[in-house]
């Protein structure tokens, strides 16, 4: 019966390999292809929940190379060691959509079982995005892909940190001024956002937005941004940097120009450069984000997910981490708090 089954051919066709075939062997043959196809199938599939012992091997993807990330990889060696996780941690070195396309799609190949990324350019990422979310475990960090079939998102509400944002360059021009801004690409969702809501808080003040300038991620253009800036605007009252390597790029800029104090500058994140700079009066402020714990709780997320637990993720699927502002009043101990942070992350 199995011979005209899997054969297809009546009595008295011609003997092929199959009809010369003894019983056992065809059925040995019909099981291996069976196993084949199993194969294949499972291989299109997220990886089975592992046991609650067994290592959990997942990724951790940035949107490009910063000291910022240095901070969430503290957060990530953390999480590996408290959650039994193995982390592939990858720095985009061009910070363009191609080379984390070209990351992806080799940790996926590897074989993890689940990745945290900060989409580039989530617009037109989605295709990348939800090949990686068919096959494993895929969260986002830091800047969000809402459109992607990620599981949520962990980081900043940087709306709201941008509303405050706007606030603080308020307070540093009470009599109002031209402003700025300053950021690595528009198309990240988390730099949208920031920008915008900056715009909405400063709306109906004296404080103007006349200008975003981008710079791909390339911090000597960041820097030559902001010389430019000063030398065909001298009539600007403010900068504003929205990527961590801004704020050191700015600072820079400025005190090179001798305009320390008369320019007055709010930034994102707590790079060495921009901490120093508040501590010397040249930058006003900088809204910090959590990095530290955009690696930790991607570590947890992510391993709860291997092993089929709950990961306690929100109806809505975002999972926002407080911003602050940090500025003279407060910078020494802000500044020494990361410092231990940072050693106890790495241990």
């Amino acid at each position: 019966m199995l011979r005209y089954i899997v054969a297809g051919v009546n009595k008295n066709a011609r003997p092929n390999i199959w009809t010369r075939c003894s019983p056992m062997r065809k059925i040995c043959l019909f099981l291996a292809v069976l196993a084949v196809g199993l194969l294949a199938y499972s291989c299109s599939k997220k990886p089975a929940p592992t046991g609650t012992k067994e290592k959990v091997r997942v990724a951790f993807v940035s949107n490009t190379v910063s000291p910022f990330w240095r901070i969430a990889k503290a957060g990530v060696t953390a999480g590996e060691r408290d959650f039994n996780v193995q982390c592939d941690f990858r720095m985009p070195a061009k910070g363009d959509v191609g080379e984390q396309k070209q990351i992806l799609e080799d940790l996926l190949v590897k074989g993890v079982s689940g990745i945290a990324v900060s989409p580039i350019s989530p617009a037109n990422q989605t295709d990348i995005l939800n090949k990686v979310a068919e096959s494993v475990n895929l969260i986002t960090m830091d800047s969000d892909a809402p459109e992607s079939k990620r599981i949520c998102y962990v980081g900043t509400d940087n709306y709201a940190a941008g509303r405050r944002a706007g606030e603080e360059i308020k307070k540093a021009l009470p009599n109002g001024g031209k402003v700025v801004i300053f950021v690595g690409r528009l198309d990240a969702l988390n730099a949208k956002q920031r920008r915008q809501g900056i715009i909405d808080a400063v709306k109906g003040s004296k404080v103007q937005v006349v200008d975003t300038l981008t710079d791909n991620a390339d911090h000597v253009k960041a820097k030559e941004n902001v010389e430019n800036t000063l030398v065909k605007r001298p009539d600007v009252a403010g900068l504003m940097g929205l990527w961590s390597y801004n704020g050191p790029a700015i600072a820079e800029a400025v005190k090179a120009a001798g305009k320390q104090g008369k320019v007055k500058i709010v930034t994102f994140d707590e790079e060495d450069g921009t901490l120093q700079a508040i501590k010397e009066g040249v930058i006003f402020s900088t809204i910090v984000q959590n990095p530290y714990e955009f690696g930790y709780q991607s570590m947890r997320i992510l391993a709860a997910l291997a092993r089929g637990e709950d990961p306690k993720i929100p109806k809505n699927k975002l999972i926002f981490l407080p911003e602050r502002v940090i500025n003279r009043d407060n910078v020494d101990t802000f500044w020494a708090d990361l410092k231990k942070h940072m050693a106890e992350g790495s241990k």
